[in-house]
């Protein structure tokens, strides 16, 4: 069979919208060598941004990192449109316009009259069906979706979406011809919110319901899943810079898309701050206050308190067995029990100290939970839950045991799951169900959420470092605390823990 080749550098590139993911995708196109024709509705808006592009590359010149010769030839292969008609030669257009349907698809109908039978029609919709946009083509084989992320020139990822009518051909080129641009592009099907926008709701989601909870303050959970889930940044100052609103839509969006599914209810809370119009960081106020001398919270840190002088282990601890070497390391005397017994520490109060599990520290007696990190070693905070009940010795002896391993402490409250570890776990369980269901290979999918939202593993791939019963068991607990459905497992993690098990016995 034939390799499929990219669209060669000497066809022209004509994108549809000229506002800054339009430019973005010009200038992304322009320096792979494309000529570009860059068209919009609005009159002198193309040779507004066509200039805007040029100072861009005056920068790149600036700092180093394009000569000038190359900024000259590609400033001229630029050429803003005044009519549609000019994008007649293009071998792919890419549209960047309003996100409604119908505005999409009346652009394409008109377009598909205009450029010639082998040009690759392309929206960069990031929560309309690419499907639906098809519809109304008497061609549907040559559209695709390339969702750029923003700013495109620094972003690498780049979801190519195949529609429901989508030729293989069309959606190999495309995948080509953003490979041949310098982009990581991943295959996806035409499912709501692609690859990134459908897996990473519920890291959004859980954070907004442990603050719903009275769980933890905004500025506790942004710390915690920073510092010990390894994120780049927190959900609540994430969404303060994307914008609440442009967030809450996208949740909404693949809510309904998904027929309202528990799974991504929005946070009423959220909508709560789109209604009082605290958007964020473009507003002034979000989640948190972006007014002139306005500081933002700290994440509640517990006092100093005594390191216990020794605990007992039970088990291996799972996920969290490295723990036991850093405790040894840390001149605390370490003593071992029988395994049978349960994966836990013991304190010299009587309580106990477990990996978070789903269930809630008032199941038990004196029990305080410890939540998941990437990595125990270079995690510099841990949270800490317990209910009411604990006794205040033991919620000490816990806190002094990880300040002694040099962890900053946020006790939170009796939250089952805890922050990082019901986050993970929901992000494993969608990947795996997306995996299952034909949108796209485990491989793309931690590549599109390594690149697409910076997670520091790709939720497939932490899964099989937890292991197979860690998410399964967790997510079982969390269902019967809370059985609205939301944490129903799906079949697919079934499946891949039954199976990852037999393979581990084996």
């Amino acid at each position: 069979m034939t390799a499929i080749e990219p669209i060669d550098e000497s066809r022209t590139v004509a994108v549809v919208g000229a506002g800054t993911m339009g430019q973005g995708i010009a200038q992304v196109a322009l320096v792979a060598g494309h000529p570009v024709r860059l068209y919009d509705a609005v009159p002198g808006q193309a040779a507004q941004a066509a200039e805007a592009i040029g100072a861009r590359l005056d920068r790149l010149v600036e700092k180093g990192r394009m000569d000038a010769a190359r900024r000259d030839a590609a400033r001229a292969r630029l050429y803003p449109a005044a009519d549609l008609a000019e994008l007649a030669d293009a071998a792919l257009v890419v549209e960047a316009v309003l996100e409604q349907l119908a505005v999409k698809q009346e652009l394409f109908t008109a377009l598909e009259k205009i450029v010639a039978d082998d040009c690759v029609l392309a929206t960069n919709t990031s929560s309309l069906s690419v499907t639906a946009v098809a519809g109304a083509l008497e061609r549907p084989g040559r559209f695709v979706g390339l969702h750029f992320f923003n700013p495109a020139p620094l972003l690498p990822l780049v979801e190519v979406v195949t529609g429901h009518a989508t030729d293989e051909e069309t959606a190999t080129r495309a995948w080509a011809t953003a490979a041949a641009w310098g982009k990581t592009p991943v295959r996806c099907a035409d499912t709501p919110g692609f690859i990134v926008n459908r897996v990473a709701r519920p890291f959004y989601a859980e954070a907004f319901a442990v603050y719903e909870e009275q769980g933890a303050d905004p500025a506790t959970i942004d710390a915690v899943l920073r510092e010990s889930g390894g994120f780049r940044m927190g959900p609540f100052e994430l969404t303060d810079l994307i914008g609440q609103d442009v967030n809450e839509a996208v949740t909404r969006s693949v809510w309904e898309s998904f027929f309202h599914s528990p799974k991504f209810l929005p946070s009423l809370t959220q909508r709560r701050l789109v209604e009082a119009r605290r958007l964020g960081r473009k507003s002034g106020h979000g989640w948190f206050s972006y007014a002139e001398g306005a500081t933002k919270p700290a994440p509640h840190t517990a006092e100093p308190a005594d390191a216990p002088e020794y605990v007992v282990v039970e088990g291996d601890l799972g996920a969290a067995g490295e723990l036991i070497a850093m405790i040894s390391d840390a001149g605390i005397m370490v003593r071992h029990e029988d395994e049978d017994k349960g994966t836990r520490l013991l304190l010299p109060s009587g309580g106990q100290l477990v990996l978070a599990d789903g269930q809630t520290s008032a199941e038990f007696r004196d029990v305080v939970y410890f939540d998941l990190a990437l990595d125990y070693r270079s995690a510099t905070r841990i949270a800490l839950s317990a209910a009411d009940s604990v006794q205040g010795q033991t919620l000490k002896q816990a806190t002094g045991l990880f300040q002694a391993l040099g962890k900053q402490v946020s006790v939170i409250g009796d939250v089952p799951g805890m922050i990082v570890a019901r986050t993970v776990a929901m992000l494993g369980d969608l990947a795996l169900d997306a995996v299952a269901k034909g949108v796209a290979t485990a491989e793309d999918i931690d590549t599109a959420m390594r690149l697409g939202v910076n997670y520091p593993l790709g939720p497939v791939e932490w899964n099989a470092k937890l292991g197979p019963d860690w998410a399964w068991e967790l997510l079982g607990n969390l269902h019967e605390s809370v059985p609205t459905g939301r944490y129903a497992r799906s079949l697919a993690l079934h499946q891949w823990s039954y199976e990852t098990s037999q393979e581990d016995a084996s």
